[in-house]
């Protein structure tokens, strides 16, 4: 038999049968498209954590106080440690030539009021150069002023939402507003940013470190966001933290440095093994639409039992029935493989139009793959069948037996 002989052959047993072969189809298509959509989902998780983490900035390092091996796990939020980080610990970090820039944080909420209107606000506590260090726009007035982040100024710089929510369509630079027990007056607004890491910065309030320990009665820091000179300089502003920390604080190595990179690549991983894992679940489903291929080839070949006789009267060898039926198996796979990669992908558009924050699109390798483990399956799952109509005895399957 010429390869084109089987060819036809096995196209016309797929099309005999249009029901049959729907539903081997829709059953891969169902496996492949779900591989695609789970691996885009978790691809997007991925893409979505790592880009949150390159919008704060660049070359960054974050300075918490204490160590994790005080406590045996992360540094704590709240509560006691060795020693405060204090304001001039962060100006003291300035001395290290590796460093640029630092912005020392303190974070509360406090009520914010203007004329009879208030609400419950973040405020965050910090210098000048915090602008700088997160890539921070000013959609109207400027920052917080460049003066000594020990002095107490009554300022503020509001989120967009903020300022709408407190003053409408009104200028708001210049008004004085009250934070907590406070007066500030607002000397900008930030442009819009949105959501970075779980903290909406168009609704938070900005005002000057030593503003904010006085506000919440806060002589520690909360963190310490540093800005190395280059990437190639962040192991070295590391040491150089660390050193100068130290030596501030009679010895003691009491504070835990993060960097960006390594705080990205750990949600890269995370996230990878959580894309393969998806992966791998969904890629069960391939195996059940191949059992069910195999199951129906096997009823196939028991009904065409006297067909398989004639071809082997006629002369046809067991290779050429063998390759009758894997060939079947593999135009079901290649069939349902392509119906499969169209659906995932309509799928991922779909979901990527629902959700648009999230960076929702099927990466090239999970397409490949899934329609490389379908093409697989139903091979692997066709070999028994082919198999087992080779071996039928010309005589016996002519008999109908």
């Amino acid at each position: 038999m010429f390869n084109s002989d089987i060819a036809n052959f096995a196209l016309h047993a797929v099309t005999a049968n249009r029901l049959r072969t729907l539903l081997i189809l829709l059953a891969m298509a169902i496996g492949v498209g779900t591989v695609i959509v789970l691996t885009a989902l978790g691809e997007s998780a991925r893409r979505y954590v790592t880009n949150e983490f390159a919008s704060l900035g660049t070359n960054l390092l974050i300075v918490l106080p204490g160590r994790t091996e005080t406590t045996g796990g992360p540094p704590p939020l709240f509560g006691e440690v060795p020693r405060d980080l204090t304001i001039d610990d962060a100006l003291a970090l300035l001395h290290s030539h590796s460093i640029n820039r630092v912005a020392p944080l303190i974070v509360g909420t406090a009520p914010v009021s203007y004329a009879g209107l208030e609400r419950e606000v973040t405020i965050l506590g910090t210098t000048a150069d915090y602008a700088p260090i997160r890539h921070l726009s000013m959609a109207l007035g400027r920052f917080l002023p460049e003066t000594d982040p020990r002095q107490i100024v009554s300022v503020c710089v509001l989120g967009r939402k903020i300022k709408v929510e407190l003053f409408g369509n009104a200028n708001a630079l210049g008004q004085w507003l009250r934070i907590g027990d406070r007066r500030f007056r607002v000397v900008g607004v930030l442009g819009k940013t949105g959501i970075s890491i779980g903290v909406d910065i168009d609704d938070i309030a900005i005002i000057p470190v030593a503003s904010a320990q006085i506000l919440f009665n806060q002589p520690s820091l909360f963190r310490v966001v540093v800005e190395g000179r280059s990437s190639t300089d962040l192991p070295r502003s590391v040491s150089d933290i660390k050193q100068i920390i130290s030596e501030r604080h009679e010895g003691e190595d009491d504070v835990t440095v993060i960097t960006q990179d390594s705080v990205v690549a750990t949600f890269d991983k995370i996230f990878k093994a959580l894309t393969y894992g998806l992966a791998g679940i969904a890629a069960i489903s391939l195996s059940v639409a191949g059992i069910l291929i195999m199951n129906v080839m096997l009823v196939s070949v028991t009904q065409r039992t006297t067909e398989i006789g004639l071809l082997k009267a006629l002369g046809a060898p067991a290779w050429a029935i063998r390759r009758l039926f894997i060939t079947e198996a593999l135009l079901l796979s290649v069939f349902g493989g392509v119906f499969g990669v169209v659906l995932g992908v309509v799928a991922a558009e779909i979901l990527r139009r629902t959700y648009p924050v999230l960076p929702i699109e099927p990466p090239v390798w999970a397409i490949i793959t899934a329609f490389g483990i379908a093409i697989a399956t139903g091979l692997v799952f066709g070999v028994l069948p082919a198999s087992r109509a080779a071996r039928l005895d010309p005589v016996t399957a002519l008999s109908g037996r």
